[in-house]
């Protein structure tokens, strides 16, 4: 029987619009060995978000792109499967960004523990991670809306655009979604309590928007 090994997904090629299977290389390597300070992780979730396409790029950005043969990254949730920091336990769920992999020996200063009591632990890299945080600060910081105010929120369905409705609809907002398909438009307003949604492939989207 063979040992377990650690899978890794790695950038093997720019893509050229869409990414496509051969983008990527899946290789097998040793499970890490945690150093001093260091806790090993085994992945559970992993969040595949938007702003990794952009970091498949060679062009300047907010982040230096992942290069040619690099690990993809990623925010992940994890189980500490050692530890050789004394924070972290053998068993914790903790929050941190090991990409896409199977283990990971991170330095535990690199981590944030989940509580699992709290909510389902994949929630920590959804409504409680950087997409509910981006949609909590970016309405409510800067577009501060009001009671009674109509709030439009495009990519409806996704999952900052879907919080950033509910919380404007906590708000006392009129609360329009716009979305690629009348299936996510019908979820938006059906699952998400949106007051209308918006089919953004349809030719009249200002003619509904201004009704």
């Amino acid at each position: 029987m063979n040992a377990e090994r650690n899978r890794q997904v790695l950038l093997a090629a720019r893509p050229n619009g869409e990414p496509k299977g051969s983008d990527f290389n899946l290789i097998e390597t040793d499970i890490p060995t945690p150093a001093k300070g260091d806790v090993l992780c085994r992945t559970i979730y992993l969040s595949l978000d938007p702003y990794m396409r952009g970091r498949m790029n060679a062009t300047r950005s907010y982040a230096e792109p992942v290069p040619i043969g690099g690990l993809m990254e990623g925010g992940t949730v994890s189980r500490v499967i050692a530890s050789k920091d004394d924070q972290f336990s053998e068993g914790d769920i903790v929050v941190s960004r090991t990409g896409w992999q199977d283990y990971a020996a991170v330095p535990g200063t690199q981590l944030r523990k989940v509580d699992p009591d709290l909510a389902p632990i994949s929630t920590a890299i959804g409504v409680l991670g950087m997409p509910g945080m981006t949609a909590y600060t970016g309405l409510l910081n800067i577009g501060k809306p009001q009671p009674g105010e109509t709030v439009v929120v495009a990519a409806a369905s996704g999952a900052v655009g879907s919080v950033v409705g509910q919380i404007a609809k906590i708000k006392g907002c009129k609360v329009v979604g716009l979305a690629g398909s009348h299936e996510k438009c019908t979820y938006v307003m059906e699952e998400l309590g949106f007051n209308a949604c918006i089919n953004h492939r349809a030719s009249d989207v200002a003619q509904q928007l201004a009704d």
